[in-house]
């Protein structure tokens, strides 16, 4: 499918919901993807990318910084501590601020540099014990104690699990959010990110459906 096709669609699913598709940031997720998958959505002009893992990052993209202006890269896998430092350098948002060790090396990092990367906070919608997220009976108290370490959250983050109906948790996301005043929603991915902008996802992340299957081998 192509990008073109992709941005048709959440223009569809925004309009059949009253909301303006501007407000929908689409990001591709890029993570395991050759290089020259990578440069032909970069040469279709589209400028916002996704990956999972920050040395798979290093790795990517200072050539195509180097070749293309613009590019915004947000980093949407789990984060270990011991590379905050490097994520904050080179990601405008992390997508996967998930407990309080990592909340606090983050605002260490935004005092040390006087700026910080833009911040959603991931909630494990589903319990599940393989999956990062802080559990939703806990989030309230997790928002709050971000807040107080003035960090910029700007929203929630979830990835539902794969054998439930995504709707339910998109919509258990936004309830969290709204009552804690936040607005960004980072929730949907190629197979759901319609039910995802239906329940006001302000940010999808769409890989498959752009670049085609990976290849893990």
């Amino acid at each position: 499918m192509s990008l073109t096709e992709i941005t048709a669609r959440i223009e569809t699913a925004a309009q059949a919901h009253g909301r303006d598709p501007a407000d929908i940031t689409l990001i591709a997720v890029s993570k395991v993807q050759p290089p020259e998958r990578v440069q032909a959505v970069l040469e279709e002009g589209h400028r916002i990318y996704g990956e999972n893992r920050v040395q798979e990052a290093q790795g990517r993209w200072p050539a195509f910084q180097d070749q293309f202006d613009g590019i915004d890269l947000h980093l949407i896998g789990p984060l270990q501590t011991n590379k905050a430092r490097q994520a904050v350098e080179m990601f405008s948002t992390i997508h996967t601020l998930d407990r309080p060790k990592l909340a606090q090396t983050l605002a260490r990092l935004a005092q040390e540099r006087g700026k910080s990367p833009d911040l959603f906070i991931q909630v494990n919608t589903g319990e599940e014990s393989q999956k990062a997220g802080c559990l939703p009976s806990d989030a309230d108290a997790f928002i709050a104690d971000a807040r107080a370490l003035d960090l910029p959250i700007k929203g929630l983050m979830c990835i539902p699990p794969v054998e439930e109906e995504p709707s339910l948790h998109f919509a258990l996301l936004a309830k969290i959010a709204a009552r804690n005043g936040l607005t960004g929603l980072s929730m949907g991915m190629s197979s759901d990110f319609e039910s995802a902008i239906a329940q006001g996802a302000t940010h999808i992340r769409v890989g498959s459906a752009i670049f085609g299957e990976r290849d893990y081998v």
